[in-house]
């Protein structure tokens, strides 16, 4: 699924108790933004559904559960210019950040996407209609850079994982909402059977930009523009410590001593990005941009951009209901993924997830192929798989995918390889959004594959099981140094290995630490 989290500062509140809560819920509420992508990804699925929507933007079709259609090249067209527009979002969403900020480029984010709102919701002909999907496009793709950024550079840092990862869980519950709204205005015969699902888009933005103007600016932003006095007040309203405090000034201090590193190692180019090194940044990058790929050719997004029209293909007679049913699977399973990630590390559950999808989807395609559409007892299987795929996408590659992204790259050239894996993800959601139309519809210029397209992921899924086992390495609990280290003495075949044996140099190094603390403290005494 594409727009999730991508953490890349440093954090605050590292010299601070484990208890400030104003700050926790202040950088977790703009995890809010993943609402509109995912509400927007789970909305178009179920509007050009919709018997009011084909009469205005399709065509009259004797026979189809309408009487009405639209043709596949402008399905391909409605469905995923939207990750059109995110593409180029996302590459002006870094320079928005430096340039206005990253609340004030949220708030902007916000109103671009409102725009688009309104044209989709005003529109009566196709143009219009695209135009304001692109618009919408724009607004998500900056928000889906600034929120993350945003987040890893204002919540504490023992609870930054978890509030960053809390955007991925906010895009699935956007398409849980989704799902329920569609439902309840899907047998209206009227243009507000799709316009008040779509309108529905202005309440999430203006939540977002309402609730951002409230909260304060990244204090490594304001920093970085010579702005100490403002942050020092924005860091005393997410520690909850007084401005007079020394651990605020100590905090800012070190965020000035990673801002004067990062002056030091100088610009970095893309091409930087590829060279072979000891350390393997060529490998590293590859592996950010190819993890983002097999994350989109898993065929998660059949489900929540086709899975509609997929269900009322098969005979179910419901096939609004059943998206709310996979929709919630999605919610609920993200949420042991955001644990399991610490407890039972990256690789294993990515290895775990590949196989489980590889498994449910030829199960999806035979069931499909060999079952006819009037058989209940059959559709009931493939119903029951359809979402028992989802539950390994949503516990493992959904979040995971881009807890790897965040992790495996240096800092000189963080930033840029961050880019390049964010738009892999959007290249090939709209790749993939374009073409299943095209894959899977009956007509001329179609492919008429419908469910047998599940052998095509499950074979996409087998590749993600030798993707992860070559190049996935161990990362848990090791700091970005000690990663790099793993990168320059061993291979990720081998990575368990050696990330014990970090971990154990670690924890030696700690305890001689600790006696020579207690020596010196008997010293003095």
């Amino acid at each position: 699924m594409p727009g999730g989290p991508a953490a890349g500062g440093d954090g605050i509140g590292a010299n601070a108790p484990k208890n400030q809560l104003a700050g926790i819920l202040m950088t977790a509420f703009s995890a809010f933004g993943g609402i509109l992508f995912g509400y927007d990804t789970g909305v178009i699925s179920g509007v050009k559904e919709m018997k009011s929507f084909l009469r205005t933007f399709g065509f009259v079709q004797e026979g189809t559960a309408t009487g009405y259609a639209i043709s596949s090249s402008n399905e391909s067209l409605i469905v995923s210019i939207l990750s059109a527009g995110t593409f180029f979002g996302a590459l002006i969403g870094a320079p928005t950040a430096d340039y206005i900020g990253r609340k004030w480029g949220i708030v902007f984010a916000c109103l671009v996407f409102s725009v688009g709102v309104a044209m989709q919701t005003a529109a009566t002909a196709l143009p219009l209609f695209v135009v304001g999907r692109v618009f919408a496009g724009l607004g998500v793709g900056i928000v889906s850079v600034l929120i993350p950024m945003y987040q890893s550079e204002c919540s504490p840092k023992w609870i930054r994982g978890a509030v960053v990862s809390a955007y991925q869980w906010a895009i699935t519950i956007g398409i849980l909402l989704a799902s329920v709204v569609n439902n309840s205005t899907q047998h209206r015969d009227n243009a507000s059977a799709y316009q008040v699902p779509i309108a529905v888009q202005f309440v999430w933005a203006a939540i977002l930009a309402g609730g951002m103007v409230l909260l304060p600016e990244s204090p490594r932003w304001l920093i970085k523009r010579g702005r100490d006095a403002d942050a020092s007040k924005s860091l005393s309203r997410l520690t909850g410590a007084s401005q007079s405090d020394p651990a605020i000034e100590l905090e800012l201090d070190e965020i000035r001593a990673n801002l004067e590193a990062e002056i030091a190692l100088g610009e970095s180019s893309y091409v930087d990005c590829f060279k072979f090194t000891k350390n393997k940044i060529a490998l590293r990058t590859l592996t950010g941009i190819f993890i983002q790929a097999w994350q989109q050719l898993t065929g998660i997004n059949f489900i929540f951009y086709y899975g509609t029209t997929f269900f009322q293909n098969s005979g179910i007679s419901d096939p609004f209901l059943i998206s709310i049913a996979t929709s919630v699977v999605n919610v609920f399973m993200t949420l042991p993924g955001m644990w399991g990630v610490e407890r039972f590390g990256r690789r294993r559950l990515l290895l775990i997830g590949a196989i489980g999808m590889c498994v449910c989807e030829y199960i999806i395609a035979i069931v499909g192929v060999t079952v006819s559409v009037s058989n209940i007892a059959g559709q009931k299987v493939l119903i029951a798989f359809v979402c028992i795929y989802i539950a390994f996408f949503a516990s493992t590659w959904g979040p995971i995918a881009w807890v790897i992204t965040g992790e495996i790259f240096p800092l000189q050239i963080r930033a840029k390889a961050m880019s390049l894996s964010v738009a892999s993800n959007w290249l090939w959601n709209f790749g993939i959004g374009y073409a299943t139309p095209f894959l899977v519809n009956v007509g001329p210029g179609s492919a008429g594959l419908g469910s047998k397209v599940f052998f095509i992921w499950g074979s996409t899924c087998f590749c993600c099981i030798i993707f992860t086992y070559l190049c996935i390495p161990e990362t848990k609990g090791l700091s970005l140094e000690q990663i790099d280290l793993m990168y320059s003495h061993t291979t990720p075949v081998k990575s368990l290995e050696y990330r014990r044996q970090l971990l154990a140099d670690e924890h030696a190094f700690g305890l001689v630490a600790s006696h020579r603390e207690d020596n010196a403290s008997h010293e003095k005494v």
